[in-house]
């Protein structure tokens, strides 16, 4: 946990560099064997870019798609983890950037799974144009229909799974955490699939597209510092090194949220100070 600071500030600093060239982390599109997280939840995302998918009585539920590049590795390790593609029933979104929504259209099309995401991310999602301003540009994705927008508190159900949506603005004006409740060894495990608060290139100063970010990035913390998940699950895994903690059975730990918080806090301070003195 010491180097998480360091390791969220270098992962803002990676993040949305760019489009895909060699300045992306290869980390991003490297494929690896899908795996069991916790309870009824696999990895099948990249070696760099989580998806999650979700076991229920009726069907699967993914949450996230990676990059546009990576949705014929993320549909390899669905079927790789006994599901197939067609019995995907939802997918649903962390928030509107190319590295996470850039492969939801081909998934959409190859399982005809809905697509559920956080309203404020609807206009991005079906234009294909990334929400706010940024000092890296506009990074398109392949556009999606958004099959229902979600607002704050909105629950998603599939064969007795229910998921709530936990609307975390600030990353994208739609960022959209998502919480669940398991039974682990007969005790309930909140589970915390958290959406970025990391500022990763926004422009918090003078930013026309979404006026309000520094307000919701304040009420995202505040939201998020207020929560006691026993399990976060981050969409960029080295947040919270979560192969290690998955290999070593170290997933549960409610500290992990706090520091998160308290840390991507601090680094938010610092960039807004820089961005208002115009450095």
């Amino acid at each position: 946990m010491g180097n998480l600071f360091a390791r969220l500030i270098a992962a803002s600093l990676v993040v949305f560099a760019g489009p895909v060239t060699a300045q992306d982390p290869p980390a991003w599109t490297r494929p690896i064997a899908p795996f069991r997280v916790i309870g009824p939840i696999d990895y099948v995302g990249t070696e760099g870019l989580a998806a999650y998918l979700i076991h229920t009585a009726a069907g699967a539920i993914l949450i996230d798609g990676t990059m546009e590049q990576n949705a014929p590795v993320v549909a390899r390790n669905i079927v790789a983890r006994g599901v197939k593609l067609r019995d995907v029933k939802l997918i649903l979104l962390s928030h509107a950037h190319f590295d996470h929504a850039g492969a939801l259209a081909a998934l959409k099309r190859m399982s005809g799974a809905k697509v559920i995401a956080g309203a404020g991310d609807r206009a991005a999602l079906v234009s294909g144009i990334p929400p706010g301003e940024t000092n890296y540009g506009v990074i398109r994705f392949p556009a999606v229909k958004v099959d229902r927008a979600v607002r704050d508190g909105e629950r998603v159900t599939l064969g007795g799974t229910t998921l709530r949506a936990v609307a975390t603005p600030g990353h994208t004006p739609g960022c959209t955490s998502w919480t669940m409740r398991i039974a682990l060894g007969g005790k309930p495990i909140d589970i915390l699939f958290a959406c970025s608060v990391t500022v990763a290139g926004n422009r918090l100063v003078g930013n026309r597209a979404y006026p309000g970010i520094v307000g919701d990035f304040g009420k995202s913390f505040d939201r998020l510092g207020a929560m006691h998940p026993d399990v976060v699950l981050p969409f960029h895994p080295e947040t919270v090194d979560l192969m290690r903690r998955v290999a070593k059975g170290h997933l549960v730990d409610r500290h992990i949220l706090p520091t998160m918080v308290r840390d991507a806090r601090a680094a938010f301070a610092v960039e807004l100070a820089k961005q208002r003195q115009g450095t």
